[in-house]
């Protein structure tokens, strides 16, 4: 996709102090990060860290006459902003760009010696235009943006950019066009490889709670019609998640129809097709066109967006000169600065020292001031393994699951090896499979589905990890709350305990053989580590490490759906995401397979017909068979000692 000049000239306003406000010097935040920045167009070196002035309400104009509301923190002294040119920082959000985390980092870059730009995106807060989740304008408006504020006097035409979630997202999006003065990257959880393959649908399933429960707070939040807040807000999500389908005029989403809109027609665009391969939705299609330029891409375990972190990495790396590098932790959405997930603490080290800003400034630092940081040098892979830790319970009543960093030159790591561990007669899981053919079958109910306790969620189904016991705080869960394990639909496969530490590190593949009574259904997959019965933890602890889900008329990564023979056999690969995982001596490696995961995706109603539009749901038996000819395993990349 071809470069696009800006014609608007730079904004004169922003030259001058303008309406401004003096920040702090944030000396205890930035000192020691920056000690001395050379300051690029006039010559001058100053000395950090700097105050910092704020200029409130700047209109960036975007090619199509809309303006985008701005905020630019700018280094100073006192309340006068210095007269010098600076590289630039810039985030666009379309959440809130006071809050408290955006406004530390902002003021922290600033007073280390950038000038750093908060921008919301169209149709947010006070930006002009109209929002749309996901929009095609992302794009065009990001390198605006970005060739924006290269053009105003106090930069020095350098501009990095960083965010988490959909400020990554929208640093994807500008990426694409390839705008001539962005020079570095940090790309927190998000920008999407491919959102039919992830973080919007998954194995042909769509994830219904995190999608669903983000439009309905962002319509209570967005919506400038009273009655319908306060319809939204009386009305909880969670009790909406089990009147499927939803239709259209007949929700509380039906008072901010754009919102509505936007998710009746994702759940509704089942195959892919043109909707899926749009630059908002997909960075897949546009890595040969994306800038060359130095990218660090940051993920979590436990996070919606890990498959896509991986798979930019690999498709980046492959064709730029870079650098482009990676770092995985055991974090949920947005856990980079905690060393917990759910109810499973990791230790210390798993929290990223100094992670909003010093870890941040060393990669500016060396990719916008060319200043010898190190980052460039570093092996461009570095993981955190979880597991070997104590596995009693912390101050906080959490899992001292433990852990520590790796770092490699490849992913996957070129000394893992793939093991099949074979589902076995009477729930074994071992190297081996039955020479015998056998099968288990188990009765699944739509109405009744297996519910979502842990995992790659986000906006309020719980994520991260947990033991894999129904409680009263998931949505889904019933009384007695007993664990997931006991249910006739949960298929449980585990090793004998372990003889001996085992490290399985990088992509899991799940091959099974299936038949079913129904015209559809779902089959998922969930990798366990189970902790032996300890004082702390009496009945053990079920710890999830990855999940996924394959929608059997999407077999076979059909691109559309496919037709299913009751009392067929297929062959059916479920991929849950990558981990890195530590199986302690004397603990067991499980496998779960069933066939829901609720409200995380939605239900397969066994009809043959979308979820989005079946009134109808069918109770249907399914089959695993192992052994044989037949035989299912599941494939873990192990490395040695």
């Amino acid at each position: 996709m071809a470069a696009v000049q800006l014609a608007a000239p730079p904004d004169p306003a922003l030259g001058m102090p303008g309406r401004t406000r003096a920040g702090s010097r944030l000396g205890a935040v930035a000192r020691g990060v920056v000690l001395a920045v050379a300051v690029w167009g006039r010559g001058a070196l100053a000395q950090a860290p700097f105050d910092v002035v704020r200029v409130d309400d700047v209109m960036a104009p975007m090619r199509d006459g809309v303006r985008l509301h701005t905020e630019v923190y700018r280094p100073a002294r006192g309340t006068a902003a210095i007269d010098s040119a600076f590289p630039s920082l810039l985030l666009r959000t379309p959440y809130e760009i006071r809050g408290d985390e955006i406004v530390r980092q902002a003021r922290a870059f600033a007073a280390a010696g950038y000038v750093v730009a908060l921008q919301n995106i169209r149709g947010r807060y006070r930006s002009e235009g109209t929002f749309t989740k996901y929009s095609v304008l992302d794009a065009p408006d990001g390198y605006d943006a970005i060739e924006w504020l290269a053009r105003q006097p106090f930069s020095n035409g350098r501009v990095g950019t960083w965010g988490r979630s959909y400020a990554a997202h929208t640093q994807a999006d500008a990426a694409k066009l390839n705008p001539p003065h962005l020079k570095a990257m940090i790309v927190n959880q998000g920008g999407m490889a491919d959102a039919w393959d992830h973080a919007v649908r998954h194995g042909g399933a769509f994830e219904l709670g995190r999608e669903m429960t983000w439009v309905w707070q962002e319509a209570r939040r967005e919506t400038a019609d009273p009655v319908a807040r306060a319809r939204l807000e009386r009305e909880k999500v969670e009790d909406w998640y089990q009147q499927l389908p939803l239709r259209k005029g007949q929700s509380p989403l039906a008072s901010v129809p754009e919102y509505e809109a936007y998710f009746l027609d994702e759940w509704m665009q089942e195959g892919r097709g043109p909707f899926w391969d749009r630059i908002a939705l997909a960075w897949k299609p546009y890595y040969t066109q994306t800038a060359d330029v130095p990218m660090l891409h940051l993920g979590g375990w436990y996070d919606i967006f890990l498959r896509g972190t991986l798979d930019n990495y690999l498709g980046l790396r492959a064709g730029k000169r870079g650098p482009v590098h990676v770092a995985i932790g055991p974090w949920v959405h947005g856990g980079n600065g905690r060393t917990y997930a759910g109810d499973v603490d990791f230790g210390a080290a798993s929290a990223i020292e100094g992670f909003e800003v010093a870890y941040h400034l060393r990669w500016f630092d060396r990719f916008l001031r060319d200043m010898p940081t190190g980052v460039d040098t570093a092996p461009p892979v570095r993981l955190f393994v979880m597991g070997g830790g104590p596995g009693t319970k912390d101050p906080n009543g959490r899992l001292q699951h433990g852990g520590s960093w790796i770092t490699g030159r490849a992913w996957p790591l070129p000394e893992a090896r793939p093991v099949r561990y074979y589902l076995r007669a009477g729930g074994g899981l071992g190297p081996s499979p039955d020479p015998v053919a056998g099968r288990t079958t188990y009765r699944f109910d739509p109405a009744h589905p297996v519910p979502t306790l842990g995992g790659h969620v986000s906006n309020r189904v719980k994520d991260g990890a947990y033991d894999q016991r129904e409680r009263p705080d998931f949505a889904g869960s019933r009384a007695p709350w007993l664990p997931l394990k006991a249910r006739s639909d949960v298929l449980v496969f585990e090793t004998e305990p372990l003889d001996r530490d085992v490290r399985v590190i990088g992509p899991i593949e799940v091959v099974l053989h299936v038949a079913t009574t129904g015209h559809d259904t779902d089959f998922t997959a969930k990798l366990v580590d189970v902790y032996p019965p300890s004082p702390d933890f009496p009945a053990g602890f079920d710890l999830n490490i990855t999940d996924a889900i394959q929608r059997l008329s999407f077999r076979d990564d059909r691109a559309s759906r496919g037709p299913v023979v009751p009392g067929q056999t297929y062959r059916l690969v479920v991929r849950p995401f990558p981990t890195a995982n530590l199986f302690k001596k004397g603990h067991r490696i499980r496998v779960d397979i069933s066939s829901s995961n609720f409200p995380r995706f939605d239900v397969n109603p066994g009809t043959g017909e979308p979820p989005s539009s079946s009134r109808r749901q069918v109770v249907v038996d399914n089959t695993v068979f192992h052994g044989g000819a037949r035989a299912s395993y599941v494939v873990l990349p192990v490395v040695p000692d």
